[in-house]
Parts: structure tokens; C-alpha cells; sequence
């Protein structure tokens, strides 16, 4: 049975388009996909991202736990609200998923618990996951199906969103740092997002977050579907799981080394000597950016060839309407260079390869 979030009936009022994704009935655009891309990189916008799922972790072992568990190490954590970006890997360091972690309360302290935030296709084998890890470990997973969550990204956002809640509330958002999140009055609010803009996500009881939607559309912030999420995360040189990371391929073959913590080597998180093995042979191809410069559209699966090296495949692509061009990002051979060619209806095009991002903060930020 498909499901719907608690603002299924706003997005029907608001003419949205709406779309099975994962099981969930969500909306595409609300007419014009375009339009609320750039709604989101020149003022703010507004994204229902109730679908995704919510899982505390608390208990005396929750720390130690999730140290295992997770290829990035949660004793990074020095503060309340502090979050951290990571993979959960399976024993040959293949991404099972990606996904954020909020430490909520102080480090060390009594009762000492997390937030982790996954995604909605993939959680059934990622609650599966964590309950076979934690058998061994004196914790609690409790997932929380009554929080809805918005996504409020672009400049404006934060200003727009403060305008709109009670003092406390605007205070805290004044306060947060990025990637931060901070208890306030029954609502966690953070400074994160997935689209290379500033803004904030915010999780809520389902019955309250149809009064705040109507207030975020009526202070002038525009309602956003999975399209525009997924060009401007794209722009933003984001992974998508499923496109640039699976089960099959590891964080070093998906520009996502960076939230590989190996240090102390004490810590024997899952995967980590898979990853060790693949790190000391050295992967083979790596994850770029391609900018294509003339008319044409870049499609995931699109073969991209590199001269006297070899080929590879487009992960993720698509027109950005930022840019006026087409983009994309693909995974090829370690040797390629800043140019290679894309196969497109038995033509091939040539494409200016780039180190992601390809936009931030709305503007271009490539050579």
C-alpha cells in the first residue's frame, strides 16, 4: 500500500504532481520544475521530506555501537546538536547506506543517545541491519514514524523560516552553526540540507506541521518537489543512493573518502578491512564531474569515453538550470583526464570533465 505524508492534502491544494517514489506518494513539481530550482538558489524553498526515516539510538552502549557501525566516527561529536555525515557499510565495504547522526545530548554524559537520519527506499534492510549489529551491544533502536520533517533551503530560508516561529525558536536559528541541530520547544531544528544552499531541515509532530507549512507558504517560501531536489543536489555535486553508491561500490570509489575515519586504528568498524585492502591496491576509477558544453542531455547509464584509457558510465545526470547546460556525474577510470566524450544516441559528444561541485551558494564554482 502506498503511503502518504501528513501534508499529502496541502500538496494536492497546491496543485503538486505527485509521484510513487519508494512507496510514497510525493510530489514531482507543482508546475514548474524550473521554477522552483531557482526559487531555491535566489529566495527559499520548501521540501516535504517526511518520507525519511528517523531512528534514535540510546543505552549505556549507544556510542560503542555506533563506532561499529558506521565508517565515520561518532566520537567526533564534541557537542550537543553536532552531526556528522557517514556511510553504513556491509562486510566488503559496499554502501549499504548514507545517512546523517546528530549526537543529542552532551558527549559521555548519562543517558547519552543519537538521531540517525536514513533513507526511505532503503529502510527496511537498513533497520534490519542495525538490529543484527546491536545484538551484541546494550542499546535501544527506536524508530519515529510521528515525526514529519521539512526541508527549508536557499538563501533566504533561515530568515524566512525565524519569521515564522516563536522567539526561542528564531534565537536558536540565529545561533546554529552548519551542520547543527538543536532541540526547541518539541521541534529539533538543523542547519543542513541537500541541495548546496544554506537552510534548515525541521523535524515535528505530524499534527503540527500543516499549520507551519501554510505559514512557511503564506511568508513567501515556495513549495519544492523531488525534481528540483534532485537537479540542485545534483548541481551540488551530491550523491544519490542507488546512482553514485550501492551495496556493490565503496565510499573510495564514490568521492566519499573524506567521511572514511581510520583513525585509531583500534576502531574496527564494519567494512574496514575491505576498505584497508581496496586503499592499499589502489581503486580504479574514481567519480567526476562532466559539463557538456553544447546542446544535448546527459542520462545516467550514458557511456562515457576516454581516449586510449577506456570508458566508463554516467551515475547521475541531467539538465541544470543553473548553469544552462547539461551536467553530470559518472564514475570512469582513474587515469581520465579534463576531457573525455559521451555517447548520446550513437553520437559522441565531447565533455569537459570537473571535480564536483559543480554549484554553491548559486553560483558556478568549476574552471
Amino acid at each position: 500500500m502506498t503511503k502518504t505524508t501528513p501534508l499529502y492534502d496541502q500538496h494536492l491544494a497546491a496543485g503538486a504532481k505527485m509521484v510513487d517514489f519508494s512507496g510514497w506518494q510525493m510530489p514531482l513539481h507543482y508546475g514548474s520544475q524550473v521554477e522552483e530550482h531557482h526559487q531555491v538558489r535566489r529566495d527559499a524553498g520548501v521540501f516535504d521530506v517526511s518520507h525519511m526515516t528517523v531512528v534514535d539510538v540510546s543505552g549505556p552502549d549507544a556510542r560503542n555501537y555506533l563506532r561499529l557501525l558506521l565508517a565515520n566516527d561518532v566520537a567526533r561529536l564534541d557537542a550537543p546538536g553536532r552531526a556528522l555525515y557517514s556511510a553504513m557499510l556491509n562486510e566488503q565495504g559496499g554502501v549499504i547506506d548514507d545517512l546523517i547522526v546528530y549526537l543529542m545530548t552532551a558527549p559521555g554524559a548519562a543517558g547519552e543517545w543519537y538521531r540517525l537520519v536514513v533513507n526511505c527506499g532503503t529502510r527496511d534492510n537498513d533497520l534490519s541491519w542495525m538490529a543484527d549489529r546491536a545484538v551484541k551491544f546494550d542499546v535501544s533502536l527506536s524508530e519515529q514514524p510521528d515525526l514529519a520533517m521539512l526541508a527549508i533551503q536557499g538563501p533566504n530560508a533561515r530568515a524566512l523560516v525565524a519569521g515564522v516561529l516563536s522567539d526561542s525558536r528564531a534565537r536558536l536559528i540565529d545561533e546554529l552553526r552548519p551542520f547543527q541541530g538543536q532541540e526547541s520547544e518539541g521541534w529539533f531544528i538543523a542547519r543542513t540540507g541537500y541541495t548546496g544552499e544554506d537552510g534548515l531541515e525541521i523535524m515535528l509532530p505530524d499534527d503540527e506541521v500543516v499549520p507551519f507549512w501554510q505559514a512557511l507558504l503564506a511568508a513567501g517560501v515556495r513549495p519544492c518537489g523531488l525534481g528540483a531536489r534532485d537537479t540542485l543536489r545534483l548541481e551540488a555535486g551530491m550523491n544519490l543512493y542507488g546512482a553514485e553508491m550501492n551495496e556493490a561500490v565503496s565510499p573510495l570509489e564514490a568521492n566519499m573518502g573524506w567521511t572514511l575515519a581510520f583513525e585509531p586504528d583500534s576502531r574496527q568498524f564494519v567494512g574496514r578491512e575491505a576498505l584497508e585492502k581496496q586503499r592499499a591496491q589502489g581503486v580504479q576509477s574514481k567519480l567526476v564531474g562532466l559539463v557538456l558544453e553544447q546542446r544535448g542531455v546527459l542520462r545516467a547509464h550514458q557511456r562515457v569515453l576516454v581516449e586510449g584509457i577506456g570508458e566508463g558510465e554516467i551515475t547521475s545526470g541531467s539538465y541544470s538550470p543553473t548553469l544552462e547546460c547539461s551536467i553530470a556525474l559518472a564514475r570512469v577510470p582513474l587515469a581520465t583526464g579534463d576531457s573525455a566524450s559521451v555517447e548520446v544516441r550513437g553520437k559522441q559528444l565531447p565533455v569537459k570533465v570537473v571535480k564536483p561541485p559543480f554549484v554553491r551558494n548559486g553560483a558556478r564554482v568549476f574552471s
